[in-house]
C-alpha cells in the first residue's frame, strides 16, 4: 500500500517539477543576478520541496510555497556572497609592512610554529598581530564572534610562546609576515 501512495506522490511531484522548474529557475536568476547559480538554486528548492512533499502538496498554494523557498535560498546565497566579499576586502585592505634586515631564522621559526597551530587559532593570531586588525574586524573576516577571536588569539599566542619560548612573539609575527610578503611566499 505504501508504494502506491509513494508512486502517486512521485508522479505528482514529477508533474510539479516539469511545470514549475523553469519558472523557479528564472525567479532565482532575477533575484540573484547569477544565471549560472539559478538552475542550482531552483534544483535545491525543488529538492527541499520533495523532502516536504506531503506538506507542500497539502498547502493551499504549492507554487507560492516553492517561490518562497527559492527566495529564501537566493537570500542566503546573496548574504553569503556579501560576507565573502567583505572578508576578502578586509583581508586585502591592509598593506603589508616590510621590515628591514629581518631575523631570517626567527622568521622561519615563527612560520613553522604558525603551521603547527590549528587553522582558527592561526588565523586569529595572524589577523590580530601580523595584520593588526581589531577583534571586531578579525571576527568579521573569519565569520566568528568577538569572543571566539579573543579566546582563539589568547590560546594561539600561548601556544606560540610555548613553541618559540619567546616573549616578543607579536614582534616576531610582524617581522615574519613582512618577510613572507617580501619574498612572495605563502604559508598554508
Amino acid at each position: 500500500m505504501g508504494t502506491v501512495v509513494d508512486d502517486a506522490a512521485s508522479v505528482e511531484f514529477h508533474a510539479f517539477f516539469e511545470r514549475h522548474y523553469a519558472e523557479l529557475s528564472r525567479l532565482a536568476r532575477l533575484l540573484t543576478g547569477e544565471a549560472d547559480a539559478a538552475d542550482d538554486l531552483a534544483a535545491d528548492a525543488l529538492l527541499a520541496l520533495w523532502h516536504r512533499w506531503d506538506r507542500v502538496r497539502a498547502a493551499d498554494h504549492p507554487v507560492a510555497y516553492a517561490r518562497g523557498v527559492v527566495a529564501n535560498l537566493a537570500r542566503t546565497r546573496i548574504r553569503g556572497a556579501v560576507r565573502e566579499r567583505r572578508r576578502i576586502a578586509l583581508f586585502w585592505s591592509h598593506r603589508e609592512e616590510l621590515t628591514e634586515n629581518p631575523d631570517i631564522a626567527g622568521v622561519v621559526d615563527v612560520q613553522e610554529a604558525l603551521r603547527r597551530l590549528p587553522f582558527r587559532k592561526r588565523a586569529c593570531v595572524v589577523l590580530r598581530h601580523a595584520f593588526d586588525l581589531s577583534e571586531k574586524d578579525t571576527a568579521l573576516a573569519l565569520g566568528v564572534s568577538v569572543g571566539t577571536v579573543k579566546s582563539q588569539t589568547s590560546k594561539g599566542m600561548a601556544e606560540l610562546q610555548r613553541l618559540l619560548g619567546a616573549q616578543g612573539v607579536p614582534r616576531q609575527m610582524q617581522a615574519a609576515m613582512a618577510r613572507s610578503g617580501e619574498s612572495g611566499g605563502r604559508s598554508r
